[in-house]
């Protein structure tokens, strides 16, 4: 008799080496004989492809199952991606300031690193920083460049994710269309004496969406996060992928016409951002007399329990609120999540008011509206795992495989 044909994999073919990594790594299948029944390979077959693992330093083994015949014998031995061979860097920029971190193959942070970058200064000057930051992390971390496998770049601004270029940004001049992929890539290069190696760009409230989803709510299949600091932005994470639209530019509701006169920084007069961000809510305070240039110093003052902040954050929360009404209608999320600098309670508070008012019951009967959870990391978190996703999917790891001659 001849054995069962191998169930496909992704591709189409029989399952490969890359499709019993992936059941490894999602918990699916964690033992010789529970990926031959997953995947209908023989046991040769399957010996063989795990091997190719095994020798690529991907895969180890882990304790002893539970013996799953009554008459007793040796306890299947469980099989564990192996997290300690390789390491990812990321960083998550921001209009004046940013992040950049050392993570393991799994998302913990081993290094980290925080500055004040302009990215108004442009893109050749700030990557190359962050090269300079990448290396410096990497001896902090006790980790040589060598073991870097790819570098994840949070930006805030729309993003082409087939070239790695951001689309028109209305708060990073001169960025538009540049090739920041390559440019990070040579950066750490120059800096570590590395090979270069891929990197992933994507929008920050994207990235913060899936960090935060993958952590805290990896059993949500509809997730948003909405992110109010310099300008306001939203990531929407649907059956764990994010959405991103035909060109990346889904979550750009800081460009939703609100019916108001002030003008945004895109050049167009009454959207979401120019009336209820960060920014916007800092000019008003300068305004009336108090001290503030941006959404991190109105983060600052609302810690201090300062009462104009908080009364005009809970009106910005209002107007995001009335705006989220429309999104949960249309999405029916299970959880909404408020990130970025005015997620505090006066903003949270504003954005409840509205939302309960204008949803719809049935669209808000089983949501959640919460806040971070990872705080200002959650972008690095989501990056590193943007390239952990990437590098590991199926069909990369058989093109890995091969070039490491395994």
């Amino acid at each position: 008799m001849t054995g069962r044909p191998g169930r496909t994999g992704k591709g189409g073919g029989q399952a490969s080496a890359g499709d019993l990594l992936e059941l490894v790594r999602n918990g699916r299948a964690v033992t010789r004989g529970a990926l031959q029944q997953a995947t209908g390979l023989s046991r040769a077959t399957v010996g063989h492809r795990l091997d190719r693992l095994f020798r690529a330093g991907w895969l180890r083994e882990g304790a002893g199952g539970p013996v799953d015949s009554p008459l007793g014998g040796r306890p299947s031995i469980t099989l564990e991606f192996d997290d300690s061979h390789a390491v990812v860097l990321a960083a998550d920029l921001e209009t004046r300031h940013a992040r950049a971190a050392v993570l393991t193959l799994t998302g913990e942070i081993l290094a980290e690193h925080s500055g004040t970058p302009v990215i108004q200064d442009g893109p050749e000057a700030v990557l190359a920083e962050l090269g300079g930051w990448f290396a410096e992390l990497l001896e902090k971390a006790g980790h040589r460049a060598t073991e870097v496998c790819g570098i994840g770049l949070a930006v805030p601004g729309p993003v082409d994710t087939e070239t790695g270029r951001v689309v028109q940004p209305p708060i990073m001049p001169g960025w538009d269309g540049y090739d920041i992929r390559g440019r990070l890539a040579r950066a750490f290069t120059e800096h570590t004496g590395a090979p270069v190696v891929p990197v992933l760009v994507d929008n920050d409230a994207n990235l913060m969406a899936y960090g935060e989803q993958r952590t805290g709510y990896p059993d949500c299949s509809a997730f948003v996060l909405v992110k109010v600091s310099t300008g306001i932005g939203a990531g929407v994470v649907v059956d764990g992928s994010i959405y991103r639209g035909v060109d990346g530019g889904a979550g750009d509701i800081g460009h939703i016409r609100v019916g108001a006169e002030a003008r945004c920084r895109c050049g167009s007069y009454g959207c979401l951002a120019a009336v209820a961000s960060g920014g916007a809510v800092a000019r008003r305070l300068a305004e009336a007399g108090i001290p503030a240039s941006s959404g991190s110093d109105v983060r600052d003052l609302l810690a201090s329990g300062h009462p104009e902040a908080a009364a005009l954050a809970r009106e910005a929360g209002r107007r995001v609120g009335d705006v989220l009404a429309t999104v949960v209608t249309l999405l029916n999320p299970g959880v909404l999540m408020i990130a970025g600098d005015l997620a505090g309670t006066s903003f949270l508070t504003g954005v409840r008011e509205l939302l309960y008012q204008r949803a719809l019951p049935r669209s808000t009967a089983h949501l959640d509206v919460v806040t971070s959870r990872l705080g200002e990391r959650a972008g690095l978190v989501g990056a590193g795992a943007l390239v952990v996703e990437h590098l590991y999917a199926p069909e990369r790891v058989e093109e890995r495989l091969l070039a490491l001659g395994v």
